[in-house]
């Protein structure tokens, strides 16, 4: 069981399951998105991502056709990911989580978009888009 939340803490959230193919994304997009040289995701079986409190104040954005990016409509934390392509599935943004997390990150992906100013120093498989064999969401 992992808890997590928003900045200001209104948006309290749990997940009941694993979490798997945790990425370090380098994508524009998430760059923007999370103010950062890269942003820190891992994905959770929908059925096992439970908001607790502060849903209802949870805005989404469109980054890209049937790809929806939700945040704290007043923190501004970014809290999660959908695609209506796998409605089984959720991306949550890791630095969300208060809980110390088992899974680790498997690869930096989008990595020939990083920011000029970053060097990838981990010793993770790089990919110019997603890890292989993951289904894109």
């Amino acid at each position: 069981m992992y808890t997590g939340g928003c900045l200001c803490g209104s948006v309290r959230f749990e997940i009941s399951g694993p979490i798997r193919d945790i990425v370090y994304c380098h994508c524009s997009q998430c760059r923007k998105a999370q103010g950062s040289a890269f942003a820190t995701n891992g994905i959770v079986e929908a059925a096992d991502f439970h908001v607790l409190t502060g849903a209802a104040s949870l805005t989404g954005y469109e980054s890209a056709p049937g790809q929806t990016k939700f945040f704290f409509k007043i923190c501004g934390s970014p809290i999660m990911s959908r695609s209506t392509q796998n409605l089984e599935q959720v991306r949550v943004r890791i630095g969300t989580i208060d809980s110390d997390i088992v899974e680790r990150p498997v690869a930096h992906i989008f990595a020939p978009s990083k920011a000029n100013w970053e060097e990838i120093a981990s010793g993770l498989p790089q990919y110019e888009r997603y890890e292989p064999n993951r289904n894109e969401q």
